[in-house]
This record gives structure tokens, C-alpha cells and sequence, in this order.
């Protein structure tokens, strides 16, 4: 596992390095050829210094997205092949990381072009920053007078039989509350599907209801008395 981290983190800097090498030697290229035909850099700078501050008010959030690629690549925060949420929820996997954009492609192989200023500026979920593996969790409600140790024992079990969880650590039930319906529990497990970890959830919520109808777990709806009462009125 390590070793597996170790070889992304690697692969994740060399391209962080082949960018910067890259944008660098494109702007040493521009700067020569322009000396070559006997253009001045400095003199061309002097005489549009009023336009280019006419053109950094206009771009300003442009200028901050390439601030913010710069960041990320010399951070390293974020690298290709990382998972990552972002703060409006979409989950998705790095596939580029440029100087003004960045590229993540979503569990629906949608690719997703956001601005590098939302990466530094937003709060970002890197759940590969770490380690490969992550956890999550499944909520399930069951009936009041349901033996809640059997319950536990049903969804401990469903965990462990599922292929893409692992075992160290171990599955977690905790009992979370007391609600006007039900008793209610949460499943938590690790698991390295991490981009895919929806499709483990649903697997889970299949082998539970199988389960629960086997041994006779009822899982309760919304229920409300309605009373009514004779009218008094004669």
C-alpha cells in the first residue's frame, strides 16, 4: 500500500515539475525571439505599462487562476489521479492539473473544467491525500422491539462478505438514535473504492434488506394517529 502511494505521490510531482519546465521555457522562447528581432522586453514592458495595468484590472480572476496553478503545482496539495469532493459536491478523479484549469473527471466519465482559484479558494475533500483507503458509511432504520444486537450482527456481516471492504480496520455499527420511528444505525467501513464507493454502498443496502427479510428485521415507515373527535353541536 505504501509503495502504491509512494508511486503516485512520484508520478503526481513529475508532472507538477514537467509543467513548470514546460510554461518556463515557453516564456524564455517568447522572451528570446522577441530580443532576436530586436524587440526590447524591457522598453516593450515600459511603453504598455498603462495597458497592462488596463488589462490586469480586466483579468484579474484569469491573473488568480494562474496564481493558483502555480500553488498547486509547487504545493503539490493536489495531484493527478487524486479523488477529490469538491464544495458543491461533485466527486471526481484529477486527470489534469494546468496553469489557469484543472480537469476532473466524475463518476458519470463527465470531465469537469474548474477554475485553479476554486481549488485554493473552496474547501476541497482530497480523499486520496492520505491513504488509498477511506471510510464511509450506510444508515439503516429498524423497528421499535428489534433485537438490536442481531441487528448489529446482520450488518457486520453484510460488510464483511462484500469484496471491495476491508477488514483491518474492521466494520463499525454504531447505534445513533432514538427516532419517532425507528431505532436508527450507522455502518461504517473502509474501503480503496473510493470513486466507485457509491456502487459498494448500494450492494450493501441489497444484502441488508435481503438479510433483514431473512430474519424478520423490519424496517418501519412514517406513521401518524389521526384522531377525531364528535362534534359537540347539536
Amino acid at each position: 500500500m505504501r509503495q502504491e502511494q509512494r508511486e503516485r505521490i512520484n508520478i503526481g510531482t513529475s508532472r507538477a515539475v514537467f509543467l513548470m519546465i514546460n510554461y518556463l521555457l515557453w516564456t524564455l522562447a517568447i522572451i528570446l525571439s522577441l530580443d532576436t528581432i530586436g524587440i526590447k522586453i524591457t522598453i516593450l514592458l515600459a511603453s504598455s505599462a498603462a495597458l497592462l495595468v488596463g488589462l490586469g484590472l480586466g483579468l484579474q480572476q484569469i491573473f488568480q487562476d494562474f496564481i493558483s496553478g502555480i500553488t498547486l503545482i509547487i504545493e503539490g496539495t493536489l495531484k493527478v489521479g487524486d479523488i477529490v469532493q469538491t464544495q458543491s459536491g461533485e466527486v471526481g478523479r484529477v486527470k489534469e492539473i494546468n496553469m489557469r484549469t484543472s480537469k476532473l473527471e466524475t463518476r458519470d466519465n463527465i470531465i469537469l473544467i474548474v477554475p485553479n482559484s476554486k481549488l485554493i479558494n473552496d474547501v476541497v475533500i482530497n480523499w486520496s491525500h492520505l491513504e488509498k483507503k477511506t471510510r464511509f458509511k450506510v444508515e439503516v432504520g429498524v423497528a421499535y422491539g428489534s433485537d438490536v444486537l442481531l441487528v448489529k450482527e446482520i450488518l457486520l456481516n453484510c460488510a464483511t462478505k462484500h469484496k471491495s471492504i476491508v477488514n483491518n480496520p474492521a466494520p463499525l455499527v454504531r447505534f445513533t438514535d432514538f427516532s419517532d420511528s425507528s431505532l436508527n444505525f450507522q455502518l461504517l467501513f473502509y474501503t480503496n473504492e473510493t470513486f466507485r464507493v457509491d456502487d459498494v454502498k448500494s450492494d450493501l443496502r441489497f444484502m441488508i434488506d435481503a438479510a433483514f427479510r431473512e430474519k424478520d428485521v423490519r424496517i418501519p415507515f412514517p406513521q401518524r394517529d389521526v384522531h377525531f373527535y364528535p362534534s359537540k353541536e347539536k
